[in-house]
């Protein structure tokens, strides 16, 4: 065969490959990124934050070798943390890893194929936008957005591709938490009539960095490509390394450790977002200069919008100064109790026999039911050494790369959590009961849309 025709052949098969990609909705600068099966997954970090270095990154290494994924850079502002993050992964990994100052520079390089983000939690979802449309699967630590613009901009642009995108709801990916979620939508656990979510720690350094607050200077990060679309403030440290205790940058109680919980509610349930929210919170011990509450109570009511006779109420409540960080979700129905601190469904509380014959009822008492023989417990601490909830969602989410499968943890699941985040951030600074316009996908409150 001639030069001639064979390249004909060639261009002729990458044209029909363009066409026949395109009514896939899959563009022709993306089929570029096609992983075949034996090709090697090249991924990036955003963000060198402690939880990737403590507890993504060792999930990772769990899995990279025998899936032939590997870890390749690191985008990070500070330039302390991008230092530091590349002379770890070098080490880590063997072998040289690019450094980039920002995301932009990360995704002007060539051969990227996924990320995971582990950045301060108002930049997660404004984050998965700029991944997905660097045509970049992703791993996105929750919460998965601050703001229903956000919220709204960043599944409007997960969707509109065919990208990988995992949530960091590593419940999802728990045999005891799936054991719990077949047996409830078998039926065999009867309507769910409450359910009670605590969280609660006594530790002063809790999202605190003292040390570290006094080594960053604003002349070595990008201040104003921190804030990204956050109203600006200035220079402020502690703002950049203690956001969690500093509203708009996070929601702090309900952002950090309900987004975990109430998911499992939508996740058991099927339920989108609750009906609606009432909350409270104050800084009753830890007065640091914090804006985020160290003590808050939610109450929810969840149930199908156009039935207001069906439902259940869920509880949330949290305390940063009592408490042993034993994360408690328990659900209850007439027949006993379904209880994930335990990984045990049992009798306990259900209608008994003595007490329903004097309603002339029969009694209604669960089996006592261990959820799975392997107890995997869930993590609260962020660095987790690879907890094995966190190991087994990284794993699914590097599988799903290689399938194109939706993982265990899609966006919705990000964005659905988001609004009962969002509800209860609104409820507290209001002091009103906030509810979803489900028609303009906006959270209500004192009949005001909430945005900060």
């Amino acid at each position: 065969m001639d030069q001639t025709r064979r390249t004909f052949i060639k261009q002729s098969v990458v044209a029909t490959a363009g066409v026949y990609l395109g009514t896939m909705g899959v563009s022709a600068k993306s089929y570029g990124r096609i992983i075949g099966a034996n090709d090697r997954v090249q991924v990036a970090a955003v963000g060198f934050s402690d939880r990737f270095k403590n507890s993504l990154f060792p999930s990772f290494l769990n899995h990279n070798k025998e899936l032939n994924f590997d870890l390749v850079a690191v985008s990070d502002i500070w330039k302390l943390r991008r230092e530091e993050g590349q002379s770890f992964l070098k080490e880590k990994m063997g072998h040289d890893i690019k450094a980039y100052r920002n995301n932009d520079e990360l995704y002007n390089s060539k051969g990227l194929d996924a990320v995971i983000i582990g950045t301060a939690d108002f930049q997660h979802a404004l984050h998965a936008i700029e991944a997905v449309e660097a045509h970049c699967d992703a791993y996105v630590e929750k919460p998965f957005a601050e703001t229903m613009e956000d919220n709204r901009a960043a599944l409007k642009a997960v969707k509109a591709t065919n990208r990988i995108v995992q949530i960091g709801s590593q419940r999802r990916s728990g045999t005891n938490y799936q054991a719990a979620e077949q047996f409830i939508k078998a039926g065999k656990f009867g309507d769910i009539t409450m359910v009670e979510l605590s969280w609660n720690v006594n530790q002063p350094g809790r999202w605190r960095r003292p040390d570290l607050v006094a080594q960053c200077k604003e002349t070595d990060t990008d201040w104003k490509r921190f804030l990204m679309n956050r109203p600006y403030e200035e220079w402020d440290p502690r703002k950049y390394l203690e956001y969690r205790l500093f509203w708009p940058y996070s929601s702090g109680l309900p952002g950090q450790w309900m987004s975990h919980q109430i998911d499992t509610v939508h996740w058991f349930t099927g339920l989108k977002h609750p009906r609606s929210v009432v909350a409270n919170g104050g800084i009753y011990k830890w007065k640091d200069g914090r804006r985020n509450w160290d003590t808050t109570t939610a109450v929810f009511d969840y149930g199908k919008e156009e039935d207001p006779e069906n439902g259940f109420q869920v509880t949330f409540s949290s305390r940063m100064h009592n408490g042993d960080e034993r994360p408690a979700e328990i659900y209850y129905s007439n027949g006993g109790e379904l209880n994930l601190i335990t990984n045990a469904i049992s009798p306990r509380g259900g209608l008994t026999e003595q007490m329903a014959s004097a309603m002339g009822m029969k009694a209604n008492l669960l089996p006592e039911i261990n959820l799975t023989e392997t107890v995997e417990k869930a993590v609260a601490s962020a660095n987790t050494g690879a907890d094995v909830l966190t190991s087994n969602h990284m794993r699914n989410w590097m599988e799903c790369i290689r399938s194109r499968k939706q993982p265990n943890a899609p966006v919705e699941a990000g964005y659905y959590h988001s609004i009962a985040n969002i509800m209860t951030n609104a409820a507290v600074r209001t002091g009103a009961k906030a509810t979803f316009d489900s028609k303009n996908q906006e959270v209500v409150a004192n009949g005001l849309v909430f945005k900060y």
